[in-house]
């Protein structure tokens, strides 16, 4: 009898046992979701859409970022396949800014081929919500509903998601070329910070750019 009292769980061992659970499930949780940040940065679908939207980078007065300029080279690649027949460029300005994001990306465009009739900038927004929350009002008044996400590998699983949140029917064809996809090291930051910025999103339905851009140094 005394030792099978001595064997039974104690409290201190049953709150033990919580806490290792607990901290397998968020183990679990944040694994869960990098491994799905890295799968669907992988991913290149060029099924057709109604439009293309080319989330925005930094601009300087007028001209794109290296980072900025590799998606609006992948959009124009989409929209040269048929992908769709519209390229919508989205993101606002800084206050001492003279472009918005979305004006740049439009000029790249239509200095690179693209009609200026099949461009449409959505300056709206100062990060990835606030700016796709502008592109699915523009969008879905003009009666469009599906859309191919262009941004950086990493960035893509949260943009869709947002997307998806926000009423589009969106999928995403990332870049694979360009400054952030270069360095392994560069790409394993991305991933953590892509990481903790989708369950940021998740659990608070805000927009985690500025938190976790100090991150990125």
């Amino acid at each position: 009898m005394g030792t099978a009292e001595r064997t039974k769980p104690t409290r201190a061992s049953w709150a033990r046992r919580i806490a290792f659970g607990t901290v397998l499930m968020l183990l679990a949780l944040v694994g869960g979701t990098a491994f799905r940040v890295w799968q669907v940065a992988r991913e290149n679908d060029r099924t057709p859409a109604d439009v293309i939207v080319v989330l925005g980078a930094a601009q300087y007065n007028g001209k794109p970022s290296d980072i900025y300029a590799a998606r609006l080279v992948k959009a124009k690649q989409l929209y040269d396949a048929g992908v769709a027949k519209t390229i919508v460029t989205a993101g606002g300005k800084k206050a001492e800014d003279n472009f918005t994001e979305a004006r740049a990306g439009q000029l790249w465009l239509t200095r690179h081929g693209v009609p200026s009739s099949a461009t449409l900038a959505v300056g709206e927004g100062s990060d990835t919500l606030r700016s796709l929350r502008a592109v699915a009002d523009e969008v879905q008044e003009r009666g469009w509903h599906t859309a191919v996400l262009v941004s950086d590998p990493w960035h893509s699983f949260r943009a869709r998601t947002m997307a998806d949140d926000l009423g589009l029917d969106a999928w995403t064809a990332p870049t694979h070329s360009g400054p952030i996809v270069q360095e392994r090291v560069t790409q394993v930051r991305y991933i953590i910070r892509e990481t903790g910025a989708l369950l940021y999103y998740r659990l608070t339905k805000t927009p985690a750019d500025d938190l976790f851009a100090t991150f990125l140094g």
